[in-house]
């Protein structure tokens, strides 16, 4: 242990007296996503006290866990365990895996993929800071261009990634109002403007928060604007198909050399491994690997590790057909018929469950904020998330966005009924109070 004497110990300075740069000053604020994974890790270390609804850990599927012991067990037992955390991969990433990875979409999806195709980052968050700011910002030629989200709500892991001010762009959507409570978002292609300042046009399926999957007509035609202007079209496929497949809806997965698909281990069940996988063509691949090179050296290893044999052998894409995408599937009905059972007030719609592992909740002419009523549920042990956080870019105040919140329905049914019942107190409170 290094012990300094009193008598030598240096003269720190107060951390309120330092002066940081530009960027320290933007990436040290506490932002919505510091929020969240702040009330994530306080929520397991408080254990049964707090009812953990807001953030988006996986559910502990049992099936799975089981699976993940096995192959930990034989790494182990082999030494390659070891032997990976004792090594550092390339800045690409493990070259089996993405190897495996190539051929597994090829025979699934008839894509012509390579292992020049998929680079590797430590996480999806990782993963879009670096797109993100490849393709919007400050440009030599003295352009500056945003990054689009052609619908809102989205993830709000997106909103603090930038390196400059005025960096998103939003769409507000349409509503369609649905049968038994429900109602889904659609792209308003009426007001989707692509000008020369879009860098890049970024969409979420399954949309994180909402449930949202976007239509094969929707894709289609984002696709083909995102070509015609020359800009990439980024798809954040974390929760979508093939794996973990958490998506309800039958839909076909797209691919070209304008996109950029990003998907993830963590909602198979490794969020812990920091595992991001991205593809894309060879230039964004290649930028992506000195981006990993200069800022981690390299990517993790372990994920790649683990899921290797499930790629090699199939079993991800069968463990996620078979497991993981009926088991939410059950909790999300679950989750609905109790929250309609709770909250009978004809103002309440909850967005259709169509895939991820959330439920968006839209509380019309909430006399309170989102704000107010997660602050309110906080203090009763009940963690959900605002949803005024998840429109990034959108300019106008729009009262639709203090009036939702965002429940993680993969918890326990027993966390999750008690959950609800004090959501509905709330609500109820605020609504008979108004």
């Amino acid at each position: 242990m290094l012990f300094i004497h009193p008598i030598h110990k240096p003269k720190l300075r107060r951390s309120a007296d330092m002066e940081f740069s530009s960027f320290g000053q933007r990436f040290t604020q506490f932002s919505g996503i510091t929020q969240l994974m702040h009330d994530l890790n306080e929520g397991i270390r408080s254990g049964d006290d707090v009812i953990m609804l807001g953030g988006g850990n996986p559910a502990q599927i049992p099936e799975m866990l089981a699976r993940f012991n096995s192959e930990a067990e034989a790494l182990l037992e082999s030494g390659d365990l070891v032997a990976a955390m004792s090594n550092y991969d390339g800045p690409q990433g493990k070259n089996s895996f993405t190897t495996s990875l190539a051929k597994l979409l090829n025979k699934t999806y008839g894509w012509q993929l390579t292992d020049k195709n998929i680079a590797l980052t430590n996480g999806s968050q990782n993963a879009f800071f670096y797109l993100f700011n490849l393709f919007a910002g400050d440009f030599p030629n003295g352009k500056r261009k945003k990054i689009l989200f052609p619908l809102a709500p989205e993830y709000i892991g997106y909103t603090d990634t930038a390196l400059s001010d005025d960096f998103f762009e939003t769409v507000k959507p349409t509503i369609e109002t649905l049968e038994n409570g429900l109602f889904k978002y659609h792209v308003d292609f009426d007001n989707l403007h692509i000008t020369d300042d879009i860098g890049l046009i970024c969409v979420s399926r399954p949309t994180n928060p909402t449930g949202n999957v976007l239509t094969d007509e929707e894709m289609t035609r984002l696709d083909a604007l995102a070509r015609k202007h020359d800009i990439p079209l980024l798809i954040d496929n974390a929760y979508g198909t093939p794996f973990p497949n958490i998506i309800f809806e039958n839909v076909e997965p797209i691919y070209n050399d304008n996109t950029i698909l990003c998907m993830s281990l963590s909602k198979l069940g490794l969020p812990g491994t920091r595992c991001g996988i991205v593809v894309g063509n060879e230039q964004v691949i290649s930028a992506i690997s000195n981006l990993s090179g200069i800022i981690n050296l390299a990517p993790g290893s372990l994920g790649p590790m683990l899921a290797q044999n499930l790629v090699d052998s199939g079993d991800i894409i069968s463990l996620s057909e078979d497991v993981i995408k009926p088991y939410y599937q059950e909790k999300a009905h679950k989750a609905v018929a109790c929250l309609q059972q709770h909250i009978s007030d004809e103002r309440f719609r909850i967005h259709k469950p169509e895939g991820a592992i959330f439920l968006w909740l839209w509380f019309k002419d909430l006399p309170i904020s989102s704000q107010t009523l997660y602050e309110r549920l906080k203090n009763r042990g009940v963690l959900i998330v605002s949803g005024h956080h998840f429109f990034p870019g959108l300019k106008e105040d729009w009262r639709h966005t203090h009036e939702c919140i965002r429940m993680n329905y993969s918890q326990s049914d027993d966390d999750v009924q008690r959950g609800v019942a004090i959501i509905a107190e709330e609500v109820n409170k605020a609504y008979r109070e108004s």
